[in-house]
């Protein structure tokens, strides 16, 4: 074959392979940027303090709202610094284009009435509870209904305490905008779907690593949250309770025994450890069953990645800093300086 004629050969079907991967390319984006369908109710998503564009874009997908998260997610790129998610509670149909979607998440276009609530780091479901029937949005009754007794699809509530505590640690501390007319299952289930957007692939590997249940983590993360007073201190009080765990020591976690006292204590006294309950870490090695508080993501992360230390022993210091100690001696000597 003349080399000629080769050459344009080669010319000819590298240009027909361009202008095929063109047509599929401009196929696809006319696909991907339309509406998901032409008919379809609303359906209601919540966005919180935190949330990414790669998580609202995936859950987008998962409820047919959109086609393509690439797609939504080159969109949002594309707007650069003039896009910004407002929390709150939207509601988006499968009628609408990415472009639609993205507008009305720009100008904040939340549900009408919606009721802001803030639930703080370190509450507990009945602090939750109570938060949530101050604000209307349903009763006690309900709320504990709810708690103790509704079915719902997370594989990391399995094994968790039955009871009121049956959801205690996985209640996501965050700013919620809530339509008045949710129901109270609604509302505890978008606190546990803003939960499972903490169980990454990362968070998921670390765990294994670490031979921690999910569980086991929140249980462990809500300890840190109930001791820690400042932020410097969490990784610090989560190595010292591993450490003990690692030595089979008690933890003797205060923390646990004021999670038993119908009313918090300025100071607990020796009748007070002898509370019998399985979360009185006075008198049972290990973790307690479950959760004492919902932690927020600091302490989660602190749980996470503990400090690298020898401390076995920290009291509390009056500026809200905590002495640490590797030896008992040491621990003595910080209780008598420090208290």
């Amino acid at each position: 074959m003349c080399p000629k004629k080769k050459s344009r050969e080669l010319r000819t079907g590298i240009i027909l392979l361009i202008l095929t991967g063109c047509m599929v390319l401009l196929a696809w984006w006319s696909w991907a940027t339309k509406p998901y369908s032409s008919t379809g109710n609303s359906v209601k998503i919540t966005i919180t303090s935190g949330t990414t564009t790669d998580q609202l874009a995936e859950e987008l997908v998962q409820r047919h709202i959109i086609r393509s998260s690439f797609m939504f997610r080159w969109l949002v790129k594309s707007q650069q610094t003039s896009f910004k998610m407002f929390a709150g509670e939207y509601e988006l149909a499968p009628t609408m284009t990415p472009e639609e979607i993205i507008e009305r998440l720009i100008k904040g276009q939340q549900v009408a009435d919606s009721i802001r609530i803030t639930i703080p780091e370190g509450y507990s479901t009945e602090q939750i509870i109570e938060l949530l029937v101050q604000k209307g949005l349903g009763s006690k009754e309900e709320y504990t209904k709810v708690v103790t007794e509704d079915t719902f699809p997370y594989a990391f509530l399995q094994g968790t305490p039955k009871g009121n505590h049956r959801l205690e640690g996985f209640l996501s501390p965050n700013t919620y905008f809530i339509d008045p007319k949710t129901s109270p299952h609604a509302v505890i289930d978008m606190f546990l779907q803003q939960f499972a957007k903490e169980l990454t692939p990362e968070v998921q590997t670390r765990l294994s690593s670490m031979k921690l249940s999910v569980l086991q983590w929140v249980t462990l993360a809500s300890l840190v949250e109930k001791e820690a007073v400042k932020e410097t201190d969490r990784p610090l009080i989560a190595s010292v309770l591993m450490n003990r765990l690692k030595d089979n020591m008690p933890l003797q976690v205060d923390a646990t025994i004021q999670f038993l006292l119908d009313a918090p204590k300025q100071k607990l006294f020796n009748k007070d450890l002898q509370i019998p309950s399985p979360y009185n870490t006075y008198l049972h090695r290990g973790l307690p069953p479950g959760p004492i508080a919902n932690p927020g993501d600091a302490s989660l992360q602190a749980a996470l990645y503990p400090a690298k230390t020898d401390y076995l022993y920290y009291v509390a210091k009056k500026d809200g800093y905590h002495a640490f100690a590797k030896t008992y001696a040491e621990h003595l000597k910080n209780i008598k300086l420090y208290q």
